[in-house]
């Protein structure tokens, strides 16, 4: 296989981050991710991501989640970890598990409530 057009060899990473981007009406039933600004945590997570050098980490917009009553919904891949995010003030200890495999236990969706 040839260089893709960023110099890799074969497609893949090391983890996957997906934060709901899905809209709905103002009048639907259930709320949305992207009402509560998902999409620009989404935008500054990859910035992050990017300036703090770490390779191997893919970070990108998935569609409805199915969790979004629990704030903004997020899951880490490949060790499927959910997360609830309420702004832009969560994406440092995002970032810390992404950088250390450490889990930010506080910010773990709690289907319990």
């Amino acid at each position: 296989m040839g260089l893709d057009s960023k110099g890799r060899s074969e497609p893949g990473f090391d983890m996957h981050v997906f934060i709901c981007g899905h809209s709905r009406p103002e009048d639907a039933v259930r709320p949305n991710c992207c009402s509560k600004n998902s999409l620009g945590i989404l935008t500054e997570l990859k910035k992050k991501v990017r300036e703090s050098g770490v390779k191997g980490i893919r970070v990108q917009k998935s569609g409805c989640l199915d969790f979004c009553e629990n704030g903004i919904s997020c899951v880490v891949y490949p060790e499927g970890t959910w997360y609830s995010l309420s702004g832009e003030e969560n994406i440092p200890d995002l970032l810390h598990h992404l950088k250390s495999g450490k889990v930010a236990e506080h910010l773990k969706m709690n289907l319990e409530d």
